[in-house]
């Protein structure tokens, strides 16, 4: 994909919420409601296009009407569509902030230039983000999105760097 046409997934629809046409999304924005501020949301294939109005919030979803979802049926046939933005969309980041959809795909090599492989996911298990690497011939490797183990990250070269701390890329590690 190139970088004009990269999405980013900004939530998922959960289920319904009522009967008429209403739907709980989990927002994967920073703040919930903002996944309803950059414009229209798309599924991935970018086939449908959503409107979205925001009309409340409840407990860790916000609650919105999609347009051309008018009834409890509709509603319903959408739980489990991930809803997207164009990344050109977005703000863009902070210093020191990224976008996963940003990460997936660089490549990524020690300090010396030596190639480990390419960022296929991003994952948050509750302590902080973990880059899951894939790599030629060997197993994937997790390691932790942190300063000291990923200390430089060059978007334009479409790398990072990594400084793995020992036995952190062996095979028994993956």
């Amino acid at each position: 994909m190139t970088e004009t046409a990269k999405q980013v997934c900004v939530g998922v629809v959960t289920g319904p919420h009522g009967v008429q046409g209403a739907v709980r999304i989990k927002s994967f924005t920073e703040a919930p409601e903002d996944v309803a501020r950059y414009g229209p949301l798309g599924d991935e294939s970018g086939d449908r296009r959503f409107e979205l109005r925001l009309i409340g919030a409840g407990k860790g979803v916000v609650l919105a009407r999609l347009s051309g979802v008018d009834d409890r049926n509709q509603a319903e046939a959408l739980r489990g569509q991930r809803l997207y933005l164009p990344r050109s969309a977005l703000p863009q980041p902070d210093a020191e902030e990224y976008y996963h959809a940003d990460l997936i795909g660089l490549e990524a090599v020690l300090g010396d230039g030596t190639p480990v492989g390419r960022v296929r996911a991003i994952h948050d298990f509750g302590a902080g983000d973990t880059l899951e690497l894939e790599r030629p011939g060997a197993p994937p490797v997790m390691v932790p999105f942190t300063r000291a183990v990923v200390p430089s990250i060059e978007l334009a070269a479409g790398r990072l760097v990594l400084d793995p701390p020992p036995g952190l890329l062996d095979g028994d590690a993956a």
